[in-house]
């Protein structure tokens, strides 16, 4: 199926997503972001899907984030309920996603990263929350998943100047999982894909749902004696079984995701 904004390859088990406007540094306005969210809908829908990357098409950039010029022509509209890109405003998908950031990551295209699970970082990216700089806040998300996944006092450092992060300083606050060279990011991003797929579908997805929901439990405790949806769905699959016993008989599991 062709796309306007974005390219999408499925590997077999693998869903690739490209955002295609490399004229614009694949800054995305809110006709992009409904068709990107109708393709994050039909990954979660799917059963033979369990792993999805998203990256940036060209060498320079991952996203810049919002098309302000779309915004300053007075056609800007809001966002449809999934938000940017399609994934800032969804909460409900547990299989895990991956960005790929090849260059530069601004605002919602920073956002969309932050939306991600992992963090696969080329050397010459770079990150940024510049919103306050043309008279907004990044409200994709970006003044709350950042302050909940590095250091408070460094992440209002990123906030409230809007400065930009390299790639190597945003693996030292801990929010990119690796970087790599130049031109290597989707690469990388496929290696990790690869060993989560190795996994059980039903067990990763449990742990990432038990992992973000129990994040929002008051105490470690009641998150520990939560057993969430997805937890208990993979406690009475068929995965569940098929693990130990391919660990018992010295092989690999098959995997049905049933």
């Amino acid at each position: 199926m062709a796309y306007q904004y974005c390219s999408v390859q499925d590997e077999g088990r693998l869903r690739v997503v490209t955002l295609n406007r490399p004229e614009v540094l694949n800054a995305l306005h809110a006709d992009a972001n409904d068709e990107l969210a109708a393709i994050w809908d039909e990954f979660a829908e799917r059963d033979d899907l369990w792993v999805g990357i998203v990256t940036g098409a060209g060498g320079r950039a991952f996203s810049a984030g919002n098309d302000l010029k779309v915004q300053a022509g007075g056609k800007r509209r809001p966002n449809g309920p999934r938000g940017f890109a399609g994934i800032c405003n969804r909460f409900d998908l547990d299989k895990p996603l991956i960005a790929a950031v090849n260059g530069v990551a601004m605002g919602g295209g920073f956002e969309t990263a932050l939306a991600c699970d992992l963090i696969v970082a080329a050397e010459n990216a770079v990150f940024a929350l510049p919103e306050p700089r043309v008279g907004l806040i990044a409200g994709a998300g970006g003044v709350h998943r950042l302050p909940r996944s590095i250091p408070l006092k460094q992440a209002m450092g990123m906030i409230l100047t809007g400065r930009r992060v390299p790639a190597r300083e945003g693996f030292e606050l801990g929010f990119v999982t690796e970087v790599v060279a130049e031109g290597q990011a989707l690469e990388a991003a496929r290696r990790w894909a690869a060993m989560i797929l190795e996994c059980s579908p039903k067990a990763v997805r449990a742990s990432k749902q038990a992992a973000y929901h129990g994040m929002d439990e008051p105490t470690l405790q009641q998150a520990m004696r939560t057993i969430y949806p997805a937890q208990r769905e993979n406690m009475e699959s068929d995965d569940y079984v098929e693990g130990p016993k391919a660990f018992a008989e010295k092989r690999k599991p098959a995997w049905r995701n049933q």
